[in-house]
């Protein structure tokens, strides 16, 4: 009646823990490093960081300032960046939020009072189409005004 069942179906996951096989890294409030992290599921800066990083997701806190080299897919910038950031994905800047440097995005976001500032590039994901089958294409396609005349 009071014995304990080990079921792992029914059991919870510890929020205080990440899952199994997630790396992630937070740098709090107060904490001062400089350094390198070579792969990171997401890192969390909320303290001083001068840093070269490559990590899927970076957040960078209201309390925190980043300075560095960083490669990411997703940055959500708070407090303060200064240095070179590539976002292949989403870069959003906050309310507070300052980034300054050398910017490469694919896409960004700017909220009311964030700040943007130095050498800013839009990334160049999308390929343009080859010339081959752009004329291959216009060959076979016609313009509007000529499939009306064809119809009358």
């Amino acid at each position: 009646m009071f014995d304990k069942k080990n079921n792992d179906e029914n059991s919870t996951t510890d929020v205080f823990r990440p899952s199994k096989g997630s790396a992630k890294v937070v740098i709090g409030y107060g904490v001062s490093i400089t350094g390198e992290i070579k792969k990171a599921d997401e890192v969390q800066i909320d303290g001083d960081a001068d840093i070269v990083m490559k990590t899927d997701n970076l957040v960078v806190g209201m309390t925190g300032e980043c300075k560095g080299t960083v490669e990411t897919h997703n940055a959500d910038i708070w407090g303060t960046f200064d240095g070179d950031i590539k976002a292949s994905g989403n870069l959003t800047i906050q309310e507070e939020g300052k980034v300054s440097g050398t910017i490469e995005y694919q896409n960004i976001q700017i909220k009311l009072g964030g700040r943007l500032s130095g050498d800013i590039k839009i990334s160049d994901k999308i390929q343009p189409l080859k010339k081959e089958n752009k004329t291959e294409d216009n060959k076979n396609s016609i313009s509007m005004k000529e499939a009306l005349k064809k119809e009358d």
